[in-house]
Parts: C-alpha cells; structure tokens; sequence
C-alpha cells in the first residue's frame, strides 16, 4: 500500500480513546484533521482541525495533498459514508481506510436483528420517498436520518404509506456513553428530545408495500391521461427486460410509468418529453417514488434532446413514433441496445411492421377489453389495439 498521506479513520461516537491502535497512531501523525464538529471535539483536533464545509465538499481535503491528512467519519467510511466521495479522486496509493463498527451494525446488534436480512438506508441528504420500494411486509429497515427532527418526519412518512403500526427503534448515540435506544409506533410517535448522530430501525406491519410485478394501477401516477395503461405497460415492461443498473431512454414518456417501473426494477432512466405540462407530471412521479437518484427528466424534441446524455442500454418508444425519429435514433444507438416501440395508429402499424421486416425481432399485437356496464347488464370494451415491436441491435 506504499505510504499513504490520507487516512480515513472510522470514529465510534464516544472518543478517540476507543480507537484501535492503528487509527489512534494516524490521528497523532496528522498534520490536518477534518472531520464534523462533535468527531472534531472527541479526537481533540484543537488547532489541526478543519470542520467539513457546508455544503459538503472533499476538495478542502484534496487541496492538502501532501501533508498527513486524517479524514474523520462515522463508523465505517464506506457504507453511506464519506469515504467514497473522495477515493474516485485519488490514486490507491495515497489512502488508507481504518474502519469502526457501522451504525448499522450497532443497531442491528443493539436490536438482536440478523443483519442480513436487514435493509439499510443512507437519508442524511435523501428524500423519505426513497423508502417507498424498500416497504415490505413484516420486513426490517434501518435508517440513518440526518438530524433530531427526522425521525417524527419518518414517523408522517410510514403512515402515508399506510404503515402507521410500524414499531420504531430510535437509536441515539450508539457507541457512546450516552446512547440511548427508545421505541415507538409511528402512528403515536411523540418524542421531543431526540439528539443526533440518529438511526432508526422500523419493523414493518403486514400488508404494506408496492407488488413486485410490473403493471402498477394507472391512478398509481400523475398524469394527463396520456399514460401506458396497466396491462399493455406490464407486457412492455416484460419486453424491456429491466436488468439492475440498465439505462432506459424513454422517448415520448407522457407521465414517466414506464421509465418509473423501470427503475423500480433495479435500472435507471432517462423520460425524454416535448409537452412541458407532462414534463411536470414526470418530475412530481419520480419524487412521489423516490427516485431522484436513479431517473431524470429531459424536456425538449427528439432527436435535439438527446445531445449530451449517456447512451441507453434500453430504449422505449411510446406512440411508436415517425420515420424520421427511427432514422435519427438506429444509428445512434450502440449494437446489443434492447429497443421496444408501442404503436396505436394505423400509420405507426405500418411504419414498425416496415421496421421488423427490416431487422428483426418480434412484432407483437395485443388486444384487450375490460368489462364495463352495457345498459342493465356489463359487456366487453375493447381498448385500442397496441402494435408492439421489440428487437435486440
């Protein structure tokens, strides 16, 4: 490993006593100390200290390349911590992580909670929407929370959600001297003091959480009406092949489902709109399902829209398009792009059969009705057949 001049240093939260000797030795070599103000305090810092900037940055860190540097975080570095927001921007060579207990292993010790079958959540900066996947029934998460005030807005959370039995353990301090374990349904949640570092592990009540299939109830979105209806955006879903990690561009989006259900499955995308009403209905579904991280909104016309974003594992074509936009886009796509179009014209019908015929795949109609009332009785709406072209380049 060389000689490294950072050391990413793992701090429980009671004093740089309890420090294994190794982290102890690389805190009394540093020449600079950064790390939060309460980590700052209990390695006594005193004037080789530098509190992180707000908003955080590593950069203060990076510009003291050279020095023996000690970087102060909690627990260990790498999970949800700050050591993988600096090692893209360093060479193996100049650093060295001495890992501490997470937060999630005290807690799930603390709990008696098999770890493994646990999920965890990093919401310091993220939204509670992000735990909306996560929900399952009688499952366990444990969640780190940025300050004292959280857990109550966790508490709001869960009862939206229709999980106001879940039990909340609010775990303050783990590791310290004076770390405190309290718990409380969420649907009373009443406490007032809560002091941070905080995490809390819920345990889930029955019958919450999203089905795993795709084809989520059209209400499930906001939208205009101009959205992919359930069944045939099941059978599209199924054709898209979501792998985790995929990109999707999803030229035409209307209200984003199927770029939602998408990356409900593990993938992330790209609904890609021209009208800037439903580009408002995407935005607010990909905050409704927490999915800042993983999908994004471009507003403007294909192919213009396109310029400067990463290029697709996964391309979805709502409405099925014209010939100019499938003259734009099969060139630019890289060879093993999955690529399905839905088509509800006659016209579009003609031009993916023209497609199909030219390279392949499968070409697919579905035809559906649903039952709806026929005078005193019900009978058979059929819904406008669906032309489905789907192909590997």
């Amino acid at each position: 490993m060389g000689d490294p001049w950072l050391s990413i240093i793992g701090m429980p939260d009671d004093s740089a006593d309890a420090l294994p000797p190794a982290s102890r030795a690389a805190l009394a070599e540093a020449e600079v100390i950064f790390g939060g103000p309460r980590h700052l305090e209990r390695a006594s810092a005193g004037t080789r200290g530098r509190a992180w900037p707000v908003p955080f940055s590593v950069e203060p860190v990076l510009a003291e390349r050279g020095k023996r540097v000690a970087m102060l975080v909690s627990g260990d570095p790498f999970w949800f911590g700050a050591g993988g927001s600096i090692v893209g921007a360093l060479d193996p060579s100049e650093w060295r992580s001495l890992p501490a207990p997470s937060t999630f292993s005290l807690v799930a010790n603390a709990l008696g909670w098999r770890l493994e079958e646990v999920t965890c959540h990093g919401l310091h900066a993220a939204p509670l929407a992000q735990l909306r996947a996560a929900l399952r029934p009688k499952g366990r998460m444990i969640c780190l929370l940025r300050d004292g005030d959280a857990p109550a807005a966790l508490a709001r959370f869960l009862c939206e959600q229709g999980a106001g039995t879940a039990q909340m353990h609010v775990a303050e301090r783990l590791g310290g001297s004076d770390a405190r374990l309290r718990a409380v349904q969420a649907d009373g949640y009443d406490l007032t003091d809560v002091q941070a570092p905080v995490a809390v592990g819920v345990d889930l009540p029955d019958g919450i959480g999203l089905p795993r299939a795709p084809g989520l109830p059209d209400d499930s979105f906001a939208s205009d009406g101009q959205i992919t209806k359930a069944p045939v955006r099941a059978l599209t879903l199924s054709a898209l092949a979501p792998r985790q990690g995929d990109l999707l561009w999803d030229i035409g989006a209307g209200s984003g489902s199927v770029s939602v259900e998408f990356c409900l499955a593990g993938g992330r995308a790209i609904a890609f709109e021209q009208h800037a009403a439903r580009v408002e209905n995407i935005t607010r579904n990909i905050a409704d399902f927490g999915l800042n991280a993983r999908m994004q909104a471009a507003h403007g016309r294909a192919p213009e829209v396109w310029a400067g974003h990463p290029l697709p594992d996964v391309v979805f074509v709502g409405g099925g398009g014209n010939a100019a936009l499938y003259d734009a886009l099969l060139p630019a796509l890289p060879a093993g792009t999955r690529l399905v179009a839905n088509g509800v014209t006659l016209e579009t019908e003609a031009l993916l059969a023209q497609l199909h015929a030219a390279h392949g795949g499968s070409l697919l109609r579905i035809e559906l009705a649903q039952a709806a009332p026929l005078g005193t009785m019900r009978g058979w709406q059929p819904l406008r057949p669906v032309v489905q072209w789907s192909v590997i380049l």
